[in-house]
């Protein structure tokens, strides 16, 4: 069992502390979740004080976690962000959501590194930590041992992908239903995209759906807006305009999901995944499959056999 920490500090956004909570609590047996802070903590909702908390374990807890996961709060004490220092040298993994990314930074475990926080804050961060490498339109962002995530519901995005991580996208896609949430939400993807109101008739939803069906077929951007009874060139735009990103980069993310997920539930050999989730060839798969998530097909099954 994980044991994940998540910080209550003076000021920290209540939502965020119990969102993450929330995701790690709903995969259930699998982790071991503590709230670490001191007596009579305050909470907020934006720039409210909305409750005071006596979190059942102190913050000296955390350094003993797998994980540490820091919610917003603009001001760290000293205390809390030579905890974090500390929790870094004993190789504790840690997540920010939203301004938790400052204390990460006033620790220095981000310097060198790149980081996200949210949108509304990236300009001061950048000013305030010159050695860190600022990525303000990123939904998450995971190096390793260190990640950080925009506002609230970016850090439900950021747990879940560490679900994902630690068990696979299966229990992932398990903790993402009972929460009612989308299961994956690529960390690349903008904070903000703006949207039209959507009506039935202009909704993208009827082609995704159909691209999900055809994914092991040679899908270009012709075929798709032949599909949707559009040209390619009006398709990027709705497509960009409803998902803020293109129709070939989400076929690949689509691609890539169901390459997991035949991954972890079957024992097909890669070159038939590969084949069967849309992917030309096994390097093809191995490239996307590298980029996105810093492992091999290989060693990604071989891991989630282990655990």
């Amino acid at each position: 069992m994980i044991t994940v920490a998540v910080l209550a500090a003076e000021g920290a956004i209540g939502l965020e502390l119990a969102g993450a909570c929330q995701v790690f609590a709903t995969a259930k047996g699998l982790y071991d979740v503590r709230v670490c802070g001191a007596p009579g903590t305050t909470l907020m909702a934006h720039d409210s004080p909305i409750l005071k908390v006596e979190a059942p374990y102190p913050l000296s807890q955390a350094l003993d976690a797998h994980t540490l996961i820091v919610p917003a709060a603009f001001d760290a004490s000293d205390e809390v962000v030579e905890l974090i220092r500390e929790a870094h040298r004993r190789g504790v993994r840690i997540a920010s959501i939203c301004t938790g990314a400052f204390a990460l930074a006033a620790a220095g475990v981000l310097d060198g590194r790149r980081a996200t926080t949210h949108w509304a804050f990236a300009d001061e961060f950048a000013r305030r930590f010159p050695k860190v490498e600022v990525v303000a339109d990123a939904l998450y962002l995971d190096e390793g041992d260190v990640l950080t995530s925009a506002g609230v519901t970016a850090g439900l995005d950021l747990c879940l992908h560490l679900v994902r991580r630690d068990h696979g996208s299966a229990v992932a896609a398990a903790v993402a239903r009972r929460m009612v949430m989308a299961p994956h939400r690529d960390g690349g993807q903008a904070q903000f995209v703006t949207m039209p109101v959507v009506s039935g008739n202009d909704s993208l939803e009827p082609v995704m759906r159909w691209m999900r069906d055809h994914l092991a077929e040679p899908l270009t951007l012709t075929t798709v807006a032949a599909q949707a009874a559009m040209s390619p060139r009006t398709l990027s735009r709705r497509f960009r305009a409803q998902t803020g990103t293109t129709p070939l980069q989400w076929l690949i993310r689509q691609r890539l999901a169901r390459a997991q997920e035949l991954l972890e539930a079957t024992t097909l050999p890669v070159g038939q995944i590969a084949t069967e989730a849309g992917f030309t060839t096994p390097l093809l798969l191995r490239q996307h499959f590298t980029k996105a998530f810093a492992t091999t097909p290989t060693a990604y099954r071989r891991t989630l056999t282990r655990s």
